[in-house]
């Protein structure tokens, strides 16, 4: 990762729809030089994909729980069905394979009220093998970022 590559990425983690004349012009490099970067940048899987991000309050998504599941046997098999079982639901934005005390996985889920989150859980629950779940709801989100800190990659490009 050398210097270059490093201005893109944090360049392109604040604004990623801008041109490419104009982020190479940002970052000090060619549109050439910037599209090959950027293109190697995807084949080695660091650029995954580019989205729009919206607000979920506008489109009436207004809840926001975290849902801890503990599970008694964990088999590849009950692995591979939990896995299919949550694709399914487009309300489950994240989960997390977790350690330490409590819960074995915590999904984090956007409704637009209590009884749709009511519903989407009466659903997940006959649809998988748990011991016990717990619901968490958000009462308001401090922060929220999909930027990665990038300060250990500074060292590094230099």
């Amino acid at each position: 990762m050398d210097e270059t590559s490093l201005k893109l990425i944090k360049q392109l983690q604040k604004t990623a729809d801008l041109s490419l004349s104009e982020l190479s012009q940002r970052i000090g490099i060619s549109k050439t030089a910037c599209w090959n970067r950027m293109q190697r940048m995807e084949e080695e899987g660091i650029i995954l994909g580019k989205q729009v991000l919206f607000n979920r309050h506008s489109l009436g998504l207004k809840i926001v729980v975290f849902l801890s599941i503990t599970v008694g046997r964990h088999s590849i098999d009950w692995i591979e069905k939990f896995t299919g079982v949550i694709d399914k639901f487009p309300e489950i934005i994240e989960v997390h394979r977790l350690t330490g005390e409590g819960a074995d996985y915590q999904l984090k889920v956007v409704c637009p009220s209590i009884d749709s989150y009511d519903q989407f859980q009466q659903s997940l629950i006959s649809k998988i093998d748990f011991t016990s779940m717990s619901t968490r709801m958000s009462l308001k989100q401090i922060k929220d970022s999909s930027s990665l800190p990038l300060s250990h990659l500074e060292a590094i490009s230099r």
